[in-house]
């Protein structure tokens, strides 16, 4: 719609349409080899972490150097903080509680799950793409391993879990208990006063306890590793 051969200048015409000129010179930048390599060790390290929970950086190091890949424990350290990934490891001072506003106990040890919408879980991980990466939150029923809720994002704010949480509750009727992690997300007043307010009991994995929440984890490996398996060997050979 910019004319540059019009009598009217070039800011002018921006002016006219509402629009700011360095749009009109804006080039789409391409990705540089070093952020395609980066993709390419994050999807290494979540696939890693996955299969192998406990392990920290310098091991994680190891094993991309194992791939081939030359990689110090910095980068591994920026990649793995990026993707919200943190080994599971005891963790000193065990015994001293922290800030504890909005944590919760773990409802779920010895409870036996007979019926639907008796108790969901949720919880957020991070999804490899093409020409980068988003996150994944979702909601299960865990008597029937049914996903309730979910939604994808470029980032891992509150409002976002609370509306994907709100949306399941619109459409499944709201179930008794909602266990989640410990993450910033599941600790902050938004997401304590949306789950309060609608009379739900809220219950929390302890920390460093992978299996508190082990059906959503079991989900994860479904979704990003076992399906791709399936749908790469459904597709015919390249011809």
């Amino acid at each position: 719609m910019i004319d540059t051969n019009s009598k009217l200048s070039v800011r002018t015409q921006c002016q006219l349409l509402g629009l700011h000129r360095s749009g009109l010179y804006y080039q789409l930048a391409t990705e540089t080899e070093e952020n395609l390599q980066n993709l390419r060790l994050m999807r290494l390290l979540d696939e890693r972490y996955l299969n192998y929970p406990t392990e920290g950086v310098l091991q994680m190091q190891d094993y991309l150097r194992a791939q081939g890949y030359v990689v110090n424990h910095k980068r591994v350290r920026r990649l793995l903080r990026k993707m919200g990934i943190m080994a599971i490891f005891p963790k000193r001072n065990l015994s001293k509680p922290g800030k504890a506003e909005y944590v919760y106990p773990y409802l779920l040890r010895n409870l036996e799950i007979s019926q639907s919408n008796q108790v969901w879980q949720v919880d957020i991980t991070y999804i490899p793409m093409a020409k980068g990466f988003m996150y994944l939150v979702a909601v299960i029923d865990v008597y029937s391993r049914f996903v309730v809720g979910w939604d994808i994002s470029n980032s891992m704010d509150a409002d976002w879990v609370v509306a994907t949480l709100e949306e399941a509750l619109v459409r499944h009727g709201k179930p008794l208990i909602v266990n989640s992690g410990q993450g910033s997300q599941f600790t902050c007043k938004k997401w304590v006063e949306c789950v309060l307010g609608h009379h739900i009991q809220i219950s929390m994995d302890g920390k460093g306890r992978a299996i508190d929440n082990v059906y959503i984890e079991r989900l994860w490996r479904t979704v990003k590793y076992e399906a791709d398996q399936i749908r790469s060997a459904c597709l015919p050979e390249p011809t």
